[in-house]
């Protein structure tokens, strides 16, 4: 795809310079031809979209990947594809990018369909799509580092590091929190289509700050966003610094996820996807206006799938944090009667037929995405998505599989 042609600088008044009348008039015929085609080829395309609203077909333009060119895992990468244009259809999703990592290197990355449906742009590697609950395991690296700098107690009250915060029936902790275990509670009707901005994360604990405990700490698990929320005033209180910030000093940039950002509603976001809903007749709409600054910890951010192939990456060295540090985010927490979650602190894990698989997913407003971690294998796989409850946690361990198995 050829970018387009610098702006044109018209002159004030074409008729002092007349000899620049004739090649302005070219340049500007060839530059409007160039756009005219631009918007007019992608809806004379043969690609199943001509009613968005009724169908959608995985978009069959190129897409160049930001990885090497798939080389040896052509096999994998042809399979993967294949099942991947079959789920789109089915699952009737606008767009997708998809990126899997093999051993510390991005083998492939790739975008289908549409990041923006009414103006036919196209799902690239470099789109950003909102990466909802994954925010979480995002927000857990901050967490680990914190504990590591012996700035974070896990086990103390919250209110140690957000003394703004009620005290209620029983203590709350950083650690109970991270598993769900804190008995803060999760949304309620309308709170999710939040419009409201809030300029700093303890004023959007207003929200639940008031409420009481759904349970006793530590005897039940209930998964909750609101208690994330809390996790970053915490992150913000024992870093000395406004929570993204540090989260963009520690995490983001030293792993080079220099595509991940926070989801400012007011701020132009290069590559931002669109987001829509299928609505219950079948059409696809575009998602309600929502702004997610209540919840940068809980689901607030955007990303890539390559930047969250390369956070999960950060996981399997040592660079990023040690390997007893990971063990705590990643190891499941019990309940106080011993029974297992599957959640450790912003991160699920399963044991299935004696593999360790670390994931999370994300359900956002017009989103639905996975990151998949197959630690033993060193495989990664990050699928992103701009339609709601549009579940991709098979696709992606359908992708893994695909490379697992070795086929070049």
């Amino acid at each position: 795809m050829r970018r387009p042609e610098p702006p044109i600088r018209l002159l004030t008044s074409e008729a002092s310079f007349p000899e620049a009348q004739a090649p302005m008039r070219r340049h500007i015929f060839l530059l409007s031809a160039r756009l005219f085609l631009a918007l007019l080829l992608p809806t004379i395309l043969p690609l199943g979209l001509f009613n968005p609203s009724l169908s959608l077909h995985a978009q069959e333009l190129p897409s160049p990947a930001m990885a090497p060119a798939p080389g040896p895992w052509q096999g994998a990468v042809d399979r993967a594809r294949e099942m991947i244009l079959d789920r789109m259809e089915a699952q009737a999703v606008p767009g997708l990018s998809v990126a899997v990592g093999v051993s510390g290197e991005i083998v492939w990355a790739e975008g289908f369909g549409w990041a923006d449906l009414e103006n036919r742009v196209p799902v690239w590697p470099s789109t950003k799509f909102r990466v909802a609950s994954i925010s979480k395991s995002l927000t857990a690296g901050a967490v680990g580092r914190l504990v590591e700098e012996g700035k974070l107690d896990l086990d103390a009250p919250v209110q140690t590091y957000v003394p703004s915060f009620p005290q209620k029936e029983w203590p709350v902790t950083t650690r109970l929190l991270g598993g769900h275990l804190g008995g803060v509670r999760h949304y309620r009707n309308g709170e999710f289509e939040s419009m409201i901005h809030y300029d700093d994360v303890v004023d959007g604990l207003a929200i639940f700050a008031d409420d009481p405990l759904i349970h006793e700490p530590g005897t039940a698990y209930e998964y909750s966003t609101y208690g994330w929320n809390l996790i970053s005033a915490v992150v913000q209180a024992a870093a000395g610094e406004p929570f993204l910030d540090y989260m963009r000093r520690v995490v983001f940039e030293p792993i080079g996820m220099h595509e991940t950002v926070a989801e400012h509603v007011d701020s132009l976001i290069y590559h931002r996807s669109r987001a829509y809903l299928q609505n219950p007749d079948g059409r696809i709409v575009n998602a309600p206006y929502v702004d997610n600054s209540n919840k940068w910890s809980g689901g607030g951010f955007l990303s890539t799938a390559s930047d969250l192939v390369r956070y999960g990456f950060a996981y399997l060295g040592n660079d990023f944090l040690k390997p007893e540090t990971i063990e705590l985010l990643w190891t499941s927490q019990h309940t106080r009667g011993g029974e297992r979650t599957g959640y450790g602190i912003g991160w699920r894990e399963n044991i299935e037929d004696g593999r360790r698989i670390i994931s999370h997913t994300g359900g956002a407003m017009g989103g639905t995405t996975v990151l998949v971690i197959f630690p033993e294998e060193a495989v990664v796989v990050a699928i992103l998505t701009n339609i709601q409850d549009a579940g991709q946690t098979g696709n992606a361990r359908a992708v893994a599989g695909f490379f697992m198995e070795g086929e070049r």
